[in-house]
């Protein structure tokens, strides 16, 4: 099965936006109404976030997300409002820390598929909770916020011991494997590369972007290298070519080493 890897921010009041981040190749576009939009901008945003989601087809219904501001906020209601009635079947939950959070927006649009943005100390302690919540879909790792709550230096190892919680909790609940952070550097692509190589790694399978640049980055990043693959045809030659337990460059191939094969080659392809 293949989740979506790449999910690309657009500001909810950049509508001119919209359609070229749809273009990016970005697998899912989150439209923004929380952060990149400022509060005197919001109402226009929600509009312009309301009128593009009403005149989506299937196909751009099924990419699309709407970061909405979280419940404690005086924006959460009027966010829900322009969503109940839309054929919108993903939202971006910021500061998501309980799963009674989770159910309060679904009472407001039930079925709506939930990602869980976790952003805080609170949040990863609860990720087993908010993993097993009814509809939610994907936890995602808000690396900066989470760094302030927790007055990180800045060094990647910081985030380690959150990453690893979330992608056990999202596995033990049979969610597809969480997404990483922003990378700030829009036009670093080797720190692109290198902060999806250490979130995958954790065992994270996708990333957000706020650059259209970064999203090819990021499904190159996520690709098995050629060495990688070549191991992979050859393991699964080698268990086709022998009878019982066989051996692959010295090293014996049981069902965990087929496995693994075969999802490089899953994720080799495009």
């Amino acid at each position: 099965m293949t989740f979506p890897r790449s999910y690309l921010f657009v500001p909810g009041d950049r509508p001119d936006r919209f359609d070229k981040a749809l273009a990016s190749g970005a697998d899912r576009v989150i439209l923004d109404l929380e952060d990149a939009v400022s509060p005197d901008a919001k109402e226009t945003a929600r509009a312009a976030v309301g009128a593009r989601i009403a005149g989506a087809d299937a196909a751009e219904l099924e990419r699309l997300v709407v970061r909405i501001n979280d419940d404690t906020t005086e924006w959460y209601d009027a966010d829900m409002t322009v969503l109940q009635g839309s054929g919108l079947r993903a939202l971006l939950l910021p500061k998501a820390e309980r799963a009674v959070t989770v159910a309060r927006v679904r009472s407001r649009r039930p079925g709506i598929e939930i990602l869980a943005l976790i952003e805080s100390a609170r949040g990863v302690l609860n990720a087993v909770e908010l993993a097993g919540a009814p509809g939610v879909s994907r936890l995602v790792f808000g690396t900066l916020d989470f760094a302030l709550d927790l007055g990180l230096s800045g060094d990647p190892a910081g985030f380690d011991p959150a990453a690893s919680h979330l992608a056990l909790a999202s596995r033990a609940a049979g969610l597809a494997p969480p997404v990483a952070g922003v990378t700030t550097a829009i036009d670093d692509a080797a720190a692109v590369r290198a902060d999806m190589a250490r979130a995958r790694a954790h065992g994270f399978g996708a990333k957000l972007c706020i650059h259209p640049r970064q999203v090819a980055v990021v499904h190159s990043a996520l690709r098995p290298d050629p060495a990688e693959i070549e191991w992979a045809h050859g393991v699964l030659a080698a268990a086709e070519g022998g009878a019982g337990a066989v051996q692959f460059e010295g090293r014996m191939v049981d069902r965990p080493v087929l496995e693994r094969a075969r999802m490089l080659l899953a994720r080799a392809e495009p």
